[in-house]
């Protein structure tokens, strides 16, 4: 089951978003130097899943700022 990153943190998505994408990018390499195709893929798709959710983690905090000066 996927996690639930509307129920995070800014801070905690960006955080484990920014773990993802380093993993994926482990992953990526690992795919390169096995050369398996499959791995390079799952590390991309990981890379990218972390990216998104670093991102979402920014701009929830964004938003928590806003809240805070409203």
């Amino acid at each position: 089951m996927a996690d639930d990153t509307t129920r995070k943190s800014g801070a905690q998505n960006e955080i484990e978003g920014g773990l993802k994408e380093v993993g994926g990018k482990v992953r990526g390499k690992f795919g390169d130097i096995a050369d398996d195709r499959s791995e390079q893929l799952k590390g991309k798709k990981d890379e990218i899943k972390g990216k998104a959710q670093k991102n979402l983690g920014k701009a929830q905090g964004e938003v928590e700022d806003l809240d805070k000066n409203l």
